[in-house]
């Protein structure tokens, strides 16, 4: 397995204090040792095939995912801010506060709310959707 060891224990070119060599290393090690990639070694596969048929696919659909899920989360966070009066001033469009000020029209118009309301669920609940089938597409480890 001179492939992995060589690579891990290769010091960043950017770094010559050797500071913070050892997590990376780690995370290298963690990654160059798995199946996939032994697999790719003991076939003779060439180092740039590895890492783009077999490392990246494998740690990008993660970072893939957590971004559109994360998307709905700072969606709600700035719709819950902005409804409490700590979000974006009231010149600037905003959910949370289309919310709050439809609270005064509640009994006559519930429209006000309710429909800024349901618009920010449905484009959360479609963030969650997305950020799923994301990973049903990019999971190398489901394979259909």
């Amino acid at each position: 397995m001179s492939f992995s060891r060589e690579f891990i224990t290769r010091p960043a070119a950017n770094d010559s204090s050797g500071a913070g060599c050892e997590c990376t290393g780690v995370c290298q090690e963690q990654l160059l040792l798995r199946p996939f990639v032994e697999g790719a070694v003991a076939v003779g596969a060439r180092r740039l095939r590895i890492l783009a048929r077999h490392i990246l696919p494998n740690a990008l659909t993660p970072v893939i995912v957590a971004a559109a899920l994360g998307v709905g989360n700072a969606i709600i966070l700035e719709g819950g801010l902005s409804y409490l009066g700590l979000g974006v001033q009231a010149p600037t469009p905003s959910w949370g506060n289309m919310i709050a000020s439809g609270g005064d029209t509640l009994v006559n118009a519930p429209w006000v709310a309710t429909a800024p309301g349901v618009a920010l669920v449905l484009v959360v609940i479609a963030c969650t959707q997305l950020g799923d089938a994301l990973r049903d597409v990019l999971d190398p480890g489901v394979r259909r």
